[in-house]
């Protein structure tokens, strides 16, 4: 019969941890830069970002987004088009009466939003130094399906909204609300690394630099 006063091994090591003194945690560093170097243009930079992905920049004024936007479309054959809750009406002021514009309201099945071919929708932040895109589902943005299930997405990024870096974006954000973060269109690859575009995400990316 064992000792019952010889200490177990385990008991040991729980009696060595209750032992330890636990203060309070360090202090986190938060002196990490949280904007782009001076003299880089966040609008250009973000500009950069996004071609690399493969998106097609679109650069536009208040007087010629509408046309801009119709322009867009109409290259890339556009029918019917998602049009968001919120969206400025002089957003689709130049749209061909030939173009269905397909309201979410009632919302719209899965099947509809694959069978569409474009989405219109504004934004909530973009960031310069990743070349991201975030909507939150506000006015002009609508329910995250809206911008995944179509083919194409047309996005209009007022050059007030780009920021420098991530850091400078989640100030502006949201947590609670739905983010959607677009980096380019959708894409992945295999393991021979072949690309293929559209799988989880929209397969083509229009993003209109309004200034």
């Amino acid at each position: 019969m064992s000792d019952p006063a010889v200490t177990s091994p385990r008991e040991a090591i729980l009696a060595t941890i209750r032992s330890i003194e636990v203060g309070p945690p360090p202090p986190i560093p938060r002196d990490y830069a949280t904007t782009l170097p001076f003299g880089v243009d966040p609008v250009e930079r973000f500009a950069e970002r996004v071609a690399d992905y493969r998106a097609t920049i679109h650069r536009a004024t208040a007087a010629n987004l509408g046309s801009t936007i119709a322009a867009v479309l109409a290259a890339r054959g556009a029918r019917h088009v998602v049009v968001p809750a919120g969206l400025p009406a002089e957003w689709l002021a130049g749209l061909s009466p030939t173009i269905e514009q397909l309201a979410d309201e009632p919302v719209l099945t899965h099947e509809q939003l694959d069978a569409a071919d474009a989405v219109i929708t504004g934004c909530a932040v973009a960031i310069a130094e990743t070349g991201t895109i975030v909507l939150d589902a506000g006015p002009g943005q609508g329910r995250r399906a809206l911008s995944l299930l179509p083919d194409r997405h047309v996005c209009i990024v007022r050059a007030d909204q780009v920021v420098g870096d991530i850091a400078e974006a989640l100030v502006r954000l949201e947590p609670r609300r739905p983010l959607t973060w677009i980096s380019g269109p959708s894409a992945t690859s295999d393991i021979e690394l072949d690309r293929v575009e559209g799988v989880h995400g929209p397969r083509i990316l229009d993003v209109l630099i309004l200034a």
